[in-house]
């Protein structure tokens, strides 16, 4: 099953079901998508027994297919990513046995195709393309192997950075607040059994494909995660319950062959710059700048859709 919500003139939009190719919709029969995570059992099955779609479906027209969330928390799963940040920080290396995780803005995310206002180009404004999860009430203490259960729908995230703020906010001891901007999300959230082989023990097994202003930035492969998306449930809910409707990242999509398949944000690639050279190159992102991530399978799908979004000035 793959879900959209329509601009409606409300905050939470108006959920829609989505055919397979993406280009035609029928309308569900429940309001939003919190209003379906929060009766999943009783009303998923009405819209995946929908197989007719008879409204053209606009791009245009798409809100985040989750607007705003009960809450986002953010991981930080693959290795290559998280030794190359330390790097570009310049802070001290911390390796947990746990997946490092963070709770950030939950009450936007911005759409596909939305024009994204940052507060400054001397900021650092960069993207980090993501996979994420949204989940169903999940209580306390569930165990990793619980965890699958929970999960309801798969996006593809575009988790926005200022990195000029993420240094000084981290070595506060408080954690980030001014450097993490909402996010945005691609048009379509997906069921899992929707992907079929590309998602695998709680992994994306599919490349994220990132465009910067329209030049390939990175093509780099999902399913390397140290941790898995249960087990992230699992070390959020430790010590609370998660409500319906919890949005959770996997940090961003990194592999140690950097070098061969690109980064999915520019802090990654200034990181390597600084590794090969001593200092980095490549600048942050501009007003105008445009940033478009695609995830596509094995075997051509592309199930969340094209995210493309562009910087403004507020």
């Amino acid at each position: 099953m793959r879900l959209a919500t329509l601009q409606d003139g409300t905050k939470d939009g108006r959920l829609v079901v989505v055919s397979p190719d993406g280009t035609r919709y029928a309308p569900a029969p429940v309001a939003t998508l919190l209003d379906l995570l929060d009766n999943w059992t009783a009303q998923a099955g009405a819209l995946a027994a929908i197989d007719r779609f008879e409204h053209d479906l606009d791009p245009a027209a798409l809100l985040a297919p989750l607007p705003r969330a009960w809450q986002w928390l953010d991981g930080s799963v693959y290795p290559s990513h998280g030794e190359l940040m330390d790097k570009a920080l310049a802070i001290e290396p911390f390796k947990p046995d746990w997946p490092p995780m963070y709770q950030g803005v939950s009450d936007t995310f911005y759409g596909p195709n939305a024009d994204v206002p940052m507060a400054s180009e001397d900021l650092g404004i960069d993207f980090e393309g993501e996979f994420g999860i949204i989940v169903d009430e999940v209580p306390m203490g569930t165990s990793a192997d619980e965890a699958h259960a929970y999960i309801r729908l798969v996006v593809q995230i575009n988790d926005w950075s200022l990195r000029k703020l993420a240094g000084p906010e981290m070595r506060s001891g408080f954690g980030w607040l001014q450097a993490k901007p909402p996010c945005g999300m691609a048009p379509f959230a997906v069921t899992p059994d929707e992907l079929g082989d590309a998602w695998r023990n709680g992994r994306p097994a599919m490349h994220l494909r990132v465009d910067w202003n329209d030049r390939q930035f990175g093509n780099a492969y999902g399913e390397p995660m140290a941790y898995g998306f249960h087990e992230l449930i699992a070390h959020a809910a430790r010590t609370r319950r998660l409500a319906a409707g919890t949005v959770i990242g996997s940090g961003t999509v990194s592999n140690p062959e950097y070098r061969e398949v690109g980064s999915s944000c520019i802090a990654e690639r200034r990181g390597i710059e600084i590794v090969d050279t001593g200092a980095p190159i490549t600048d942050f992102m501009k007003y105008g700048d445009t940033v478009q991530m695609e995830a596509r399978t094995a075997d051509g799908r592309s199930p969340f859709g094209v995210l493309k979004q562009k910087v403004v000035q507020p």
